[in-house]
């Protein structure tokens, strides 16, 4: 029943990887059997594999694609941005992810797509040790989607409290990447007058709730000026953003799209392909599963795009939405795989429905 999902899957991917057919089918088999099986375990994915084979035989399968296959990660993200009709500047997100598989640390540098509607992983480094990225690593990262992508599909480069620093936010400007990056209320500023101070003391004075506070100023290192947002929150929290565009409401509502990263995240794992479930460790294998799943995440939105049309999700009366558009694209994908696999083929095979997104 899924011989048609197959062959179009395998016409599409056959242009862009260099893989060899039984590589491929395997690739697509495996693409399938995540989403119909919503994991990425292999032992789990070989139940899903189509054949007569013995379960251990197609589970070394799976082992041997692993073992030998390496994607590349710039054709995974150019197949990411088309199929999803990407070509306009876009909100991009800058996070790491980390679990442990028994006594291994697996820490993942993540740049990711943040729309209204899509949250799809696009670039990513595997770190080889826990914590914190560097500053290298972060500007390894960009300069691979810059090589790509240019600077001029940016929209804005989201990042929270931990991708702070001079050199850091130096090579974001000199390469005209628009930013806004949280920042602790310990981080010290040049203000205008030359004077160095730091957040936490410009905030003591600003106690009024729902008002956002606006000044220009400069790290101590660094020669370009910055915007500096501060608004304090319900929970009595500063929230301090630094950007490098516009004022400081445009840069804090800019920022609260950086959530997304985290929903993808939870898409990724417990509430969609279960990212955790796996036994691999290493590096290149993950990177090679990583993009595989970056491919499956966007079928799913596709699927919802396909079958939501200009509808939008029901609020509940708690006002959040009844389903994120992406358990909406997946769980209908997941039925079109198990009874018609028309509906699953289309979201595929045909040209993406344009939308009036806002990024």
């Amino acid at each position: 029943m899924q011989s048609p999902i197959r062959t179009a899957l395998h016409a599409t991917l056959s242009g862009k990887f260099l893989l060899s057919k039984p590589r491929l089918e395997t690739m697509v088999c495996l693409l399938i059997a995540m989403v119909s099986g919503r994991t990425v375990n292999l032992t789990h994915a070989a139940c899903h594999l189509p054949g007569e084979t013995l379960h251990a035989s197609r589970y070394r399968r799976l082992q041997r694609f692993f073992q030998h296959v390496r994607l590349d990660q710039d054709v995974v993200a150019r197949l990411v941005i088309e199929m999803l009709n990407l070509y306009r500047p876009i909100p991009l997100a800058l996070d790491r992810t980390n679990w442990r598989i028994g006594s291994k640390d697996i820490n993942i540098l993540v740049l990711a797509v943040v729309t209204r509607r899509f949250r799809v992983p696009l670039m990513w480094t595997l770190l080889a040790h826990q914590g914190n990225s560097d500053t290298q690593q972060r500007i390894a990262l960009m300069q691979r989607y810059l090589a790509l992508f240019g600077a001029a599909s940016i929209k804005w480069l989201l990042a929270d409290r931990e991708f702070v620093g001079s050199c850091w936010m130096n090579f974001l400007n000199e390469n005209n990447i628009p930013f806004v990056i949280r920042v602790k209320e310990s981080l010290h500023i040049v203000l205008e007058n030359d004077k160095v101070v730091s957040l936490s003391t410009l905030c003591r004075n600003r106690r009024a709730r729902r008002v956002v506070h606006s000044f220009e100023g400069r790290l101590p290192e660094t020669a370009t000026p910055v915007r500096v947002a501060i608004k304090q929150l319900k929970t009595d929290e500063w929230l301090i953003v630094m950007s490098n565009r516009g004022d400081g409401k445009a840069a804090l509502n800019a920022y609260r799209k950086r959530w997304g990263i985290e929903c993808l995240f939870g898409d990724a794992k417990t509430r969609g392909l279960n990212l955790e479930d796996t036994r691999i460790t290493d590096p290149g294998k993950l990177a090679t599963l990583l993009g595989i799943l970056a491919l499956a995440i966007s079928w799913a939105y596709r699927y919802a795009t396909q079958s939501m049309g200009r509808r939008t999700i029901v609020r509940k009366t708690h006002g959040r939405r009844e389903k994120s558009w992406f358990r909406v694209g997946l769980d209908a994908l997941r039925n079109s795989l198990h009874t018609s696999c028309e509906l699953a083929l289309k979201a595929w095979s045909d040209v993406e429905p344009k939308r009036c997104f806002r990024a």
